[in-house]
């Protein structure tokens, strides 16, 4: 992949003075449905805020510092940028985000990410190692929430993503949740997107006016990642008269189906599972249930296992259930757990590496 730089518009220096910008109409709604989302967050005295230097993330800075100066005073933000080094002026932007951000009373802390960098599968190892980094940082602060600046735009891109993935109800749907919990290490954090309802020109608006400054990734722009792809198609569709009101009840109506099976998941895993000596013993009802809550119950236990945050793949879990429903007798080992079954009973337990 060739490195480009990417471009910043000039910039005009002003400190922060709340009240004037919140004079602005245009900002004050914004800022009020913020507001509400971030009063939603349980324990968010300690916070820490994933910084881009896009026009999403330069608007997220802003309306937490203004949360704090109206409403929190014992506020503890904590912001932070990933450079990921992809780019051969990726120092240098995240260098001039801090100074900007610096002149708006807002310290921002940039985290390198330092080794060998992948040549294929950019974006995706890009966006694990940037969580992996900032949860570390979390983890000596004693964070338990971290703010991204995913908006409304992303929730239909996301959709229309996992669409053409085949994805159910659960990824269909997942995206319409503020929070999402996500296990590092031996830690529990929560990622919340409190300008989820809230659209991307909104935000851009935002951040001319306060900043007059934010970065475009000329990435946005490649028709080689999907996600451009489907935000040109997304612009399409727009014109062609898909009302986007539908679709956001469309997305609401399958997150409430999808917790109901969330529901029936915690039932099975109550009624039929055992925690005995660092092992599940899994009943024979448990197999009795629709596939899907077989499926979503099985992947739950190999997380808690192994607490890896993604499950192993849907295809070797379900060829698991399969053979465990027509044996009598298997063990078989599976994204570092063993499972085995000895008549009725199924028992999975941690896979342990053997040292050398």
């Amino acid at each position: 992949m060739k490195k480009k730089s990417l471009s910043a518009k000039k910039i005009i220096l002003n400190s922060f003075n709340y009240i004037k910008i919140l004079k602005d109409k245009k900002i004050f709604k914004i800022y009020k449905n913020f507001e509400k989302n971030f009063d939603k967050l349980k324990e968010a005295n300690k916070v820490a805020i994933s910084v881009s230097g896009g026009p999403d993330s330069m608007a997220l800075c802003f309306l937490v510092s203004n949360y704090k100066s109206k409403i929190n005073s014992n506020l503890q933000p904590y912001f932070y940028l990933v450079d990921h080094g992809l780019r051969v002026d990726s120092s240098i932007e995240a260098k001039n985000i801090k100074k900007q951000l610096k002149l708006k009373k807002i310290k921002l802390k940039i985290l390198k990410w330092r080794g060998k960098k992948p040549n294929s599968n950019q974006q995706s190892l890009s966006r694990q190692k940037r969580y992996e980094l900032i949860f570390k940082e979390c983890k000596k602060n004693d964070i338990k929430i971290v703010l991204t600046a995913h908006h409304l735009d992303d929730l239909y891109e996301t959709f229309f993503s996992r669409l053409l993935r085949g994805s159910g109800t659960e990824g269909l749907s997942s995206f319409t949740n503020m929070e999402k919990k996500f296990i590092f290490g031996q830690n529990s954090f929560t990622v919340a997107r409190p300008l989820l309802n809230i659209k991307k020109q909104d935000l851009i608006y935002l951040s001319q006016k306060v900043f007059n400054f934010y970065l475009n990734d000329p990435s946005n722009d490649m028709d080689k990642f999907q996600r451009v792809r489907l935000r040109k198609l997304i612009i399409n569709l727009k014109k062609q008269g898909l009302d986007f009101r539908k679709l956001s009840l469309t997305l609401n109506n399958l997150a409430s189906t999808n917790r109901t099976i969330n529901e029936l998941v915690e039932k099975n895993l109550s009624d039929n599972v055992i925690y005995k000596k660092n092992k599940f013993l899994i009943r024979s009802e448990f197999f009795l249930v629709p596939q899907e809550i077989i499926f979503r119950s099985f992947s739950s236990l190999l997380k808690k296992i192994t607490k890896n945050y993604y499950p192993p793949r849907g295809k070797k879990i379900l060829y698991i259930i399969n053979q465990l429903k027509i044996r009598d007798r298997l063990k078989a080992t599976l994204g570092g757990t063993i499972i085995e079954k000895i008549q009725n009973t199924v028992v999975v337990s941690e896979e342990k590496t053997k040292k050398r």
